[in-house]
């Protein structure tokens, strides 16, 4: 692409030097006048497409927008070889379709020169002012990207635009035009670039419009991604719906004339007009329920619009009065409103010659809203505040862009935010209550859990359990459309079984139980820090407090005392960095070679003290407050005489005194923790041990050693066999007891089998 390379002051200068004359009326016409030479809308022809709906539009903005962005674009060509202005040309004739205000327009014909010419921010603000500059400077952010990854790209994209977009909500509907005018000349992009172009637009921009409520441009994003994508397919159904439309002219005319005369004899003033479904929305059906296109029965849609909602159920009333209803078809979104804003009654009868009919029952101002959605909004009212003020005022869609834009702060990669983002886009609505009668929208498959956390994340975080419709369910349950939800919580459920966010639907749910998981495991390293950290002062006999170590944080380069504790849990600062940072002449007790087992072996053999009791850190199981894992070869019971090792990013993991791996560990003397066993007897649970017992070769020997085991309470958790002669087996087991003198009983009772020869702990 050959661009136009000039200095901002040659091209203010080139602005300035065009003598813009004022549009001229144009005579009225059925399309848009274009140039004979280039194709291209001419200049008086776009303010005059303005003016049709905005009288007081500003004709002079307009047409040095257009010569700016001309003169800017200057010799640049597309693809298809046309002029590259023809582009912003189009998505701003796009918007004018959607009646758009005079920013829109003017930052859609100047949305490529920071981009791809020579113009600057500052020029732009200079010339048409601040608040289209930052529109353009909204668009241009978008394209400013290095990832490695194509995911990456398309999510900090789509997480730049939703940004954007929270300034303010007219960078979306140019984004929306921009890629719709890039899909109508899709034929003239290499086939690699055509297929993600067309995969990206399926996935994000499509059901983004869809959400924005834009049904019209959504239809045609959908179809021409499908033209591309599967062009067999969508050749196939155009064909058959062609085909069908032929056979049925007659058919829908009679129907369209017969709603009209019912209505008008009942006094209703009704616009009634039949529309065919469009190809991907029949593909997918087909697809969905897997049957063929004559099995399709909803092909044909019939809306009638109306200037008041009452004359809305009057009609609705009229229709079933005429033609049997068919069950399960009727919806009113009138009452319940989608979340993108759409309101309309839907319906379907037995219509003439035993036809199905779906009908569209609305207003005006309904139908208004859902060809265009957050476009429909008006920008010329004489509203107080900005464009997106008064969305945020008016359009559930756009509150939803604003949770979804809430979602960029849980998120902890853009792949992350992409795959919610994605799930919030794709779904039909299912509503439920909760017992006070609040209506919750959810998406069609959505569970409990989904339910809870659109109520409040505090209240998916503290679930325990729910009934549906009075009953008990599991949360697990999938809710169908006006159930009634009531969530059981419990505040002993400090945060969610991770295990959640597989089950979870909705990516609210997904990422609020995300986030609480990584804020569980990281309360756990920061209790374990805290622990170490104390005890250091402890033993050094130093004075440790909150107050002394805020004041140290700089030096130790983080921004809160938790996040030092848990960066000393995972092992990423030692105790003793703290310790220096809040008394810089701190001296480590450095521990010779080889003394550091040897000194904590000889503290454990010996009796408790009260010093070492209140610094040794306490260890309550697999299911405390501290990120604790047991040795992988023989594990750890309480009896035992225990040592902590810190892994980096692990937690503790604890080993017996007399286990052979702390060797390995022997050089690190730092890693070492005094631990205690903290067990309380009232609630005994479980603790890994290992055993190898050599028995007999012989007929039900394996049945009376585990025999053994099950009638003393122990659980065997893994069973590993090897042939040692023709005589005898070796059997390790891994076993769950409650503490030392369990697990010696087991051994004894095993020993005293006539087909065991051998029992022996095992410590790795």
């Amino acid at each position: 692409m050959a661009y136009s390379r000039r200095t901002p002051r040659q091209m203010q200068a080139a602005t300035d030097s065009v003598a813009v004359a004022p549009a001229s009326p144009a005579p009225a016409r059925a399309k848009t006048m274009r140039s004979p030479r280039t194709g291209m809308m001419r200049q008086y022809d776009l303010v005059e497409r303005v003016r049709s709906y905005n009288p007081d539009t500003n004709e002079d903005l307009l047409n040095r927008a257009y010569v700016y962005a001309m003169k800017a674009h200057g010799t640049q060509t597309r693809a298809s070889g046309d002029p590259y202005f023809s582009h912003p040309l189009e998505v701003a004739a796009i918007l004018t379709d959607l009646k758009l205000d005079d920013a829109t327009i003017v930052a859609a014909l100047l949305h490529d020169t920071i981009e791809d010419t020579e113009a600057t921010r500052a020029e732009i603000d200079h010339i048409f002012g601040h608040e289209i500059g930052a529109l353009v400077e909204g668009l241009t952010k978008l394209k400013r990207l290095e990832l490695v990854s194509r995911e990456a790209k398309q999510a900090e994209n789509l997480r730049k635009l939703l940004l954007a977009i929270a300034d303010d909500v007219r960078v979306l509907l140019i984004k929306l035009a921009d890629r719709l005018h890039n899909m109508r000349t899709l034929e003239f992009v290499p086939p690699a670039s055509r297929r993600r172009i067309a995969e990206e637009t399926l996935d994000i921009y499509a059901p983004l419009a869809g959400r924005m409520g834009m049904q019209e441009m959504r239809e045609e994003l959908e179809d021409l991604a499908f033209h591309t994508l599967d062009p067999e397919a969508h050749a196939v159904v155009m064909q058959q719906l062609d085909a069908l439309t032929d056979r049925n002219r007659n058919l829908i005319g009679e129907i369209e004339s017969q709603l009209s005369r019912n209505l008008q004899n009942n006094g209703m003033a009704a616009h009634v007009s039949g529309r065919r479904k469009k190809p991907f929305s029949i593909w997918t059906k087909m697809e969905r329920k897997s049957i063929g296109f004559e099995q399709l029965s909803d092909i044909f849609g019939f809306r009638i619009v109306l200037d008041s909602v009452e004359a809305c159920y009057r009609a609705l009333g009229v229709v079933h009065t005429t033609w049997p209803v068919v069950p399960g078809r009727f919806k009113d979104y009138i009452s319940t409103p989608k979340q993108n804003d759409y309101r309309s009654i839907h319906t379907t009868v037995i219509g003439p010659g035993n036809q199905r009919v779906e009908l569209q029952i609305r207003t005006e101002e309904m139908d208004r809203i859902a060809e265009f959605g957050i476009a429909a909004h008006a920008f010329y009212k004489d509203n107080v505040g900005s464009p997106t003020e008064r969305l945020k005022r008016e359009s559930n869609a756009f509150a939803w862009l604003r949770r979804t834009i809430g979602i960029l702060s849980e998120s902890a990669n853009p792949e992350e935010f992409l795959e919610h983002t994605k799930l919030e886009l794709f779904h039909d609505q299912v509503f439920c209550f909760t017992p006070k009668g609040k209506l919750i929208a959810l998406p069609r498959k959505a569970n409990v859990i989904d339910f809870a956390y659109a109520v409040h994340t505090d209240v998916g975080n503290s679930a325990v359990g729910c009934k549906i419709n009075g009953k008990f369910a599991p949360l697990s349950s999938e809710l169908q459309n006006g159930d009634e939800v009531e969530v059981l919580t419990s505040k002993a459920q400090a945060a969610p079984p991770s295990a959640w966010e597989a089950l979870a639907v909705t990516g609210k749910a997904r990422a609020a139980i995300r986030r609480a998981t990584r804020t569980a495991v990281r309360d756990q390293y920061a209790g374990l820090g805290r622990r170490i950290v104390e005890r250091l002062f402890i033993r050094a006999k130093i004075e440790y407090a909150d107050d002394k170590l805020k004041g140290a944080l700089p030096r130790l380069a983080r921004s809160s005392i938790e996040d030092v504790m848990a960066s000393v849990g995972r092992g990423e600062i030692k105790a003793s960095d703290v310790a220096r940072a809040m008394y810089p002449d701190y001296k480590e007790e450095r521990i010779g070679r080889f003394g550091a087992k040897k000194n904590l072996a000889t503290k454990l053999k010996s009796p408790p003290d009260a010093a070492r009791s209140t610094s040794a850190i306490p260890i309550r199981g697999i299911n405390s407050d501290l990120p604790v894992k047991f040795a992988p070869n023989g594990g750890a019971v309480p009896g035992d005489r225990i040592v902590g090792i810190v892994s980096p990013g692990e937690g503790i993991t604890i080993y017996p005194i007399q286990s052979p791996a702390l060797k390995d560990f022997e050089e690190e003397p730092e890693r070492w923790l005094d631990v205690r066993w903290d067990v309380d007897d009232t609630t005994p649970q479980r603790f890994p041990a290992r055993i190898r017992v050599d028995n007999v070769n012989e007929p039900g020997s394996l049945a009376q050693i585990a025999t053994v085991i099950a009638e003393h309470d122990g659980n065997i958790d893994n069973i590993h066999m090897s042939r040692q002669s023709p005589d005898f087996t070796e059997l390790t087991i891994d076993l769950e007891v409650y503490d030392l003198k369990h697990l010696s009983a087991i051994i004894a009772q095993l020993r005293a089998k006539a087909v065991v020869a051998r029992v022996e702990r095992v410590n790795g």
